[in-house]
């Protein structure tokens, strides 16, 4: 028997790409199966951008980089950040990673030490809770419900932080529900980080192109906390670039430095391709992207519409990502004759099985009564997907 060890046996697998395997097995079966699990727009990288990466091939970026990212790529980005949100870093403060998954963890494994604690607002991301556990700290979760658009406030902040909390991480727009903080919202936070100078944040703004709400704003603005604040961003998302795995982090410059250290005892730096391939993205006028936004939000609104119309089913307006966060709890302790719907878990997997549409339940992102739509997918898909999902939940009683 292979003795693993208690840290990989600890780790918890991804709850996204789990369902995303089961939808696979069931493809593989002949099931007509409609998949609304996976995080990733579907459409495809643009010309452009595929243009600069065939170039990079042609003019042999093919070696190995440097562990931080190509100084022309770095630029770049300082470039995009100021041009996009008016914030002035330095190349030596970017670190660009494979994805922005890896900037967060080298984030967390560079900031805490075990038994420090992290603050994670409920909803939260899956990859969040595993990555502070990983490190050995303690996250310390601060529930935020759909009647807050699930958005916490500066006074559960506030209650939350102890002399042994190290570090806050959340998403705006956020995964899994799409909510965005606003400016008064995120000034509101920073007011309370201010008073607390022990407390680094980590802001992980990948869905900053899929905003609905209008100009993208981000807490690392705020002055008076700017050096405690870690930006983590990348181009999966907004440039429909998920398989290129390219994410960077803007940071305070010791707090990039040591990032770059531990990168460079695990990845090293990322591909060299789709360096030059993210050096295009992040040169693109940012109105670029406005057609695919424009689909998403037409998208969201059919949607909530047809879910509406699902009794029981409790939606919110999420101004962000492209996911929906619906409250299920309706349901719970319900059953169609075989399967008692205990929790959301329970519900995935019966409109799974019973009607083949994959969504991922809400435990795995520290809520128990939601579950994730994405609707990343083509409204032809959603329409006939929400229609299954109406008609399982009607057998429930």
């Amino acid at each position: 028997m292979t003795m693993l060890s208690k840290r990989i046996e600890r780790l918890s697998e991804s709850e996204t790409l789990a369902m995303a395997q089961k939808s696979r097995e069931l493809k593989a079966k002949g099931y007509d199966v409609i998949n609304l699990s996976l995080g990733e727009p579907d459409f495809f990288t643009p010309d452009y951008i595929k243009e600069a990466a065939k170039k990079g091939i042609d003019d042999n970026y093919t070696f190995y980089t440097p562990v931080n990212g190509y100084p022309d790529l770095r630029e770049a980005i300082c470039k995009k950040l100021q041009r996009d949100n008016n914030l002035d870093f330095t190349p030596d403060q970017i670190v660009v990673s494979t994805g922005a998954k890896q900037a967060i963890a080298n984030s967390v494994l560079c900031l805490t030490d075990p038994g420090d604690e992290v603050i994670v607002p409920t909803p939260y991301w899956v990859s969040y809770r595993d990555i502070v556990e990983m490190a050995e700290a303690r996250p310390v979760f601060v529930k935020a419900g759909i009647e807050n658009d699930f958005k916490i406030t500066a006074d559960q902040l506030e209650k939350s932080i102890t002399p042994k909390t190290k570090l806050f991480i959340f998403s705006s727009p956020c995964n899994p529900t799409g909510s965005v903080y606003s400016r008064q919202e995120l000034e509101a936070l920073a007011e309370v980080f201010a008073r607390n100078p022990h407390v680094y944040i980590i802001s992980d703004e990948i869905y900053e192109l899929i905003n609905f709400s209008g100009k993208h704003e981000s807490i690392a603005q705020f002055e008076k906390i700017r050096s405690r604040v870690i930006l983590v961003n990348g181009v999966s998302k907004g440039f429909c670039m998920t398989g290129w795995r390219l994410g960077y982090l803007a940071a305070d410059k010791e707090i990039a430095k040591a990032c770059s250290k531990l990168q460079g005892q695990f990845t090293s730096g990322a591909a060299g391709i789709s360096q030059r391939a993210a050096l295009k993205a992040m040169e693109t006028d940012p109105a670029e992207t406005k057609p695919m936004l424009e689909k998403f939000r037409q998208r969201r609104d059919m949607v909530l519409e047809m879910l509406e119309d699902i009794p029981g089913m409790k939606t919110n307006l999420p101004h962000g990502a492209f996911y929906i966060f619906p409250d299920i709890s309706a349901y719970l302790g319900k059953s169609d004759g075989e399967n008692l719907i205990a929790k959301s878990k329970d519900l995935c997997m019966y409109i799974l099985k019973s009607v083949h549409v994959a969504v991922v339940p809400g435990d795995a992102f520290g809520d128990p009564n939601c579950i994730r739509i994405s609707y990343a997918t083509s409204e032809e898909l959603l329409k006939e997907a929400v229609s299954r999902i109406k008609k399982a939940l009607e057998h429930l009683t």
